[in-house]
């Protein structure tokens, strides 16, 4: 879920500061969870029967799903996504590619398989120029697993129930008393019994500057812990909750379509393409650890939460344009966009299918017969480098950092 922002104007907003006490009065609500029911008014909006709608409807509590994991089955040489590419650029070490020349409407059966285990290896993929219309994309999510459909953000006014519209205007002013940045890093959904695999979104509507995405890599967070927490990390299990974002819609006085629910999933889990292990929890939705002393649970995710939004190495960010398109994989990013565009308009679609229910270390490797593997480690053995060995506590290595920028 992308948050969205309060509405308050300006005036509004300078009366508050004079008045602090009319803000309690008046109920501030987190805008990561209370999406407002308005826009700007505007009727010849291109894209009008896409904007957010809130029907009151009743949804009943999904159930486990049988999901093909379609990177299995794909060519490890990506030669028929790759060959039909005219340049295919890594956007860092650890996370992020930009293909160009590939129109998605087009792909085969193998072209998509190979577009998962790409999203798989990378993290998020991205496309510019793309032309595939909403029902297009939706075919093409449905391709990777069923469509999720949300219970409490808007749906667009035509109907389109497995549509995820991301939508601000000038009427909605990001209220920062309402949230902290950190807050807005999330993987959509997480609180799913199986939360989304390869999710994308599509801009159709972009301010001229402003509004880029973040995207942080579970795998690169993983491989930068030391051997002793990596070990004790895969034995941990985490709550996701809905109930802030249901409580939420209800104090915006908007239907929730589905009961929320509480889910635990491993904190370590293991992709099932390439059996690389990542770190699965996210500000957003990640409440607890379960079965340690809260101070300690406390402590452990918020040092993971500031490593997910404070540590440039495991991010890529992307600056969108009319028609770009964003294909990641939500089993192993958490994400974040910036609110510095009001009041610039910024909507987009996304289409988002269900993964696997997250299998732990010991579950992975005792249902596969296969080792769950370390993403960094893996690179290294392919690049032919020595892997380095972790000092020991009597050794004499210094560790003092060689980096000199």
């Amino acid at each position: 879920m992308a948050p969205v922002a309060t509405s308050e104007n300006a005036s509004k907003q300078h009366s508050d500061v004079a008045n602090p006490k009319s803000r309690v009065a008046n109920k501030i609500f987190n805008p990561f969870y209370s999406p407002p029911d308005m826009d700007d008014g505007t009727k010849d909006y291109k894209y009008e029967e896409f904007k957010p709608s809130f029907p009151n409807l009743s949804w009943e509590p999904l159930e486990e799903v049988e999901v093909t994991e379609r990177g299995l089955r794909a060519d490890p040489s990506k030669k028929n996504l790759f060959g039909a590419a005219k340049k295919v650029t890594l956007l860092t070490p650890a996370i992020g590619a930009e293909i160009e020349g590939i129109d998605l409407r087009q792909l085969t059966d193998e072209q998509k398989d190979e577009l998962a285990l790409f999203v798989a290896e990378r993290t998020v993929v991205f496309f510019r120029d793309q032309e595939l219309d909403i029902h297009q994309q939706l075919d093409l999510a449905r391709y990777y697993g069923p469509l999720h459909k949300h219970a409490t953000t808007g749906i667009p006014k035509n109907g389109l129930e497995e549509v995820h519209v991301v939508y601000n205007d000038s009427s909605r002013r990001p209220d920062q008393s309402g949230f902290s940045k950190i807050e807005l890093w999330h993987s959509d959904v997480t609180y799913e019994i199986q939360p989304p695999s390869v999710t994308s979104l599509k801009v159709i509507t972009g301010p001229e500057v402003g509004g880029d995405t973040l995207w942080s890599s579970g795998y690169a967070l993983y491989s930068s812990l030391s051997p002793g927490f990596q070990t004790y990390l895969e034995g941990l299990y985490t709550v996701h909750s809905a109930v802030a974002q249901a409580e939420g819609s209800r104090a915006a006085g908007l239907p929730v379509r589905r009961k929320e629910i509480e889910t635990v999933h491993p904190l370590v889990r293991v992709h099932p393409v390439t059996g690389w292990k990542s770190i699965f929890i996210n500000p957003g939705f990640t409440r607890q650890i379960v079965g340690v002393p809260k101070a300690e649970s406390d402590a452990i995710l918020t040092f993971l939460f500031r490593q997910i939004s404070d540590n440039p190495d495991f991010q890529v960010r992307f600056k969108w344009q009319t028609n770009s398109v964003a294909i990641w994989d939500n089993r192993i990013a958490t994400h974040s966009a910036t609110f510095d565009f009001w009041p610039a308009t910024r909507h987009a679609l996304r289409a988002t299918p269900h993964g696997e229910k997250p299998l732990s270390v010991e579950e992975y490797e005792k249902t596969t017969g296969k080792t769950a593997k370390d993403r960094q480690i893996e690179i290294w053995k392919e690049q032919g480098v020595e892997v380095p060995q972790v000092t020991s506590k009597n050794g004499g290595g210094s560790n003092k950092s060689r980096y000199n920028d």
